[in-house]
């Protein structure tokens, strides 16, 4: 019987240690596999946050591709004497000027409603009024002016479609080139030609003018002088009177030195 006892007494106690081994073992176990679970779940989250990433900078690159191959395109459609899509992208920045006393062309640089043109257009006048190519008139005023380089920087209320100036020393002798303006009152016309110099000498003494031979008449005074990709190259300014295809554009890099001393912020 005691022995029965004993034999008993010794088995509770080794099943104890097995089911408190088993619990155990159980434990740690279960922290493993937490462990296990937290670990994929953390990778699953970064994995997915980098593929988010690469998809993102993917879609960006793929944008930035197809406008570089879009603005391609239309260079070479420029290129190929077609300045058709040029002048549709370009057309609603010009403007056409009047006052009392003259007319002219001038073009927007800001999409607040400032625009540049020749000082000589507006000199003197009572009143000045612009005219967007889609046919509405905008009262302007006069916002600054520099007679030398016969530039003025004009006001009109509204939003309109900015020109962009192009790079300082961009221009190349022999590129082709356009005019957009208001030539004896018709209003839009556009002539095209190539630049025949650069830096040569206007009648205030400036070294300033880039020289072609795009057909200028009275009314083209103060609009753009553009390149194949629609960048402003000089603002048309005056021509020899007696001579053919001797039209000078004064410089954009001059033009745009006067619009940053101006342009309120």
């Amino acid at each position: 019987m005691v022995a029965q006892v004993f034999a008993f007494i010794t088995l509770s106690s080794q099943l104890a240690q097995v089911h408190a081994s088993q619990l155990e073992l159980r434990r740690s176990l279960g922290d493993s596999v937490d462990e296990v679970r937290r670990d994929s779940q953390y990778q699953i989250r970064e994995v997915t946050r980098e593929v988010s990433l690469q998809r993102t900078e993917l879609q960006t690159q793929l944008h930035e591709q197809q406008q570089t191959f879009e603005h391609q395109i239309n260079v070479l459609r420029a290129s190929q004497d077609d300045f058709s899509t040029v002048i549709e992208e370009v057309i609603r920045g010009v403007v056409s000027v009047g006052t009392d006393t003259s007319a002219g062309t001038g073009f927007i640089i800001d999409a607040r409603g400032y625009l540049v043109t020749n000082y000589h257009v507006i000199r003197g006048a009572r009143f000045i009024k612009i005219q967007t190519y889609d046919g509405i008139q905008h009262d302007a005023t006069l916002v600054a002016s520099d007679g030398g380089a016969d530039l003025a920087l004009l006001k009109a209320e509204g939003l309109f479609q900015p020109l962009l100036f192009s790079a300082p020393g961009d221009v190349q002798i022999g590129e082709k080139v356009i005019a957009i303006g208001n030539p004896l009152g018709l209003s839009f016309s556009v002539t095209e030609g190539i630049v025949s110099a650069v830096e040569r000498e206007g009648p205030s003494g400036l070294k300033a003018y880039v020289q072609t031979d795009v057909t200028l008449n009275p009314g083209n005074s103060g609009g753009p002088l553009l390149n194949i990709e629609g960048n402003v190259v000089g603002v048309n300014n005056f021509k020899i009177g007696n001579a053919e295809g001797l039209g000078f554009a004064l410089e954009s890099k001059f033009v745009e030195e006067f619009v940053k001393r101006n342009l309120p912020a």
